[in-house]
């Protein structure tokens, strides 16, 4: 099985890669891909660069390109619900892009036309995060994530999100990859590390913490990988 496995950015992607042997590179529309062998499976890793543009052309060549059949995306973001603290792990069960806006033309924030609001993330790859997590005594998070093309540090940005789609954390990429593997028919899987609250100490708690958080869920997807390996 091939098995596609993303972050937004180098840090976000590091942590695998200090874990896997004989990785190759391939240098596909000014970005780098990294193959290699894990178990029986073959992954393909790339880090996607911020924001929804880039996310869904990484997405895409992995698809289309390497043939990847499952997407495993891991990363940091911010904190909408309370009750997240920084570390903890949110797997989204659904996502949705938060400055999409065509309200104008009466549809309601985050629509397209022939789309939806929220896009579903696989059934069968969150069981096995929720296993994955019972095994290692992990309290892991469900919610909604909320992307947009814009790194939130503001109170009142927060809670509208957090109110217009009852959002409980905030990225960059993850609607986005989550509408290309829904339209390709590739399961995906999203991870999120808390390693802010999305609000004015978001820039000084974004530096501090994002190495850490993406050690913690770089650790997690491997045993994603493990336990998919095994199936």
């Amino acid at each position: 099985m091939i098995v596609g496995v993303m972050g937004a950015m180098p840090e976000e992607i590091d942590p695998l890669l200090k874990r896997l042997e004989n990785v190759k590179k391939h240098e596909i529309a000014d970005n780098i891909y990294y193959t290699a062998l894990y178990g029986s499976l073959d992954l393909v890793i790339a880090y996607s660069k911020i924001g929804k543009v880039f996310s869904a052309l990484t997405t895409s060549i992995m698809i289309e390109k390497f043939g990847i059949q499952k997407l495993l995306f891991s990363g940091v973001a911010g904190a909408i619900n309370p009750s997240l603290k920084i570390g903890d792990l949110i797997a989204a069960t659904k996502l949705c892009q938060h400055d999409l806006d065509i309200t104008a033309f009466g549809h309601p924030y985050g629509y397209v036309p022939e789309g939806r609001v929220f896009v579903e993330a696989d059934t069968k790859l969150l069981e096995i995060a929720s296993d994955v997590a019972r095994k290692k005594g992990i309290a892991l998070k469900r919610g909604i994530v909320a992307t947009g093309d814009q790194f939130v540090a503001d109170a009142a940005r927060k809670e509208w999100i957090g109110k217009t789609f009852g959002a409980d954390a905030l990225e960059m990429e993850g609607a986005a990859v989550a509408v290309v593997c829904d339209a390709l028919d590739i399961p995906f899987f999203v991870l999120r590390a808390i390693s802010d609250a999305a609000d004015m100490d978001a820039g000084f708690d974004f530096d501090t913490f994002l190495q850490s958080s993406a050690i913690k869920s770089a650790d997690f997807i491997f045993s994603m990988l493990d336990a998919i390996d095994q199936a």
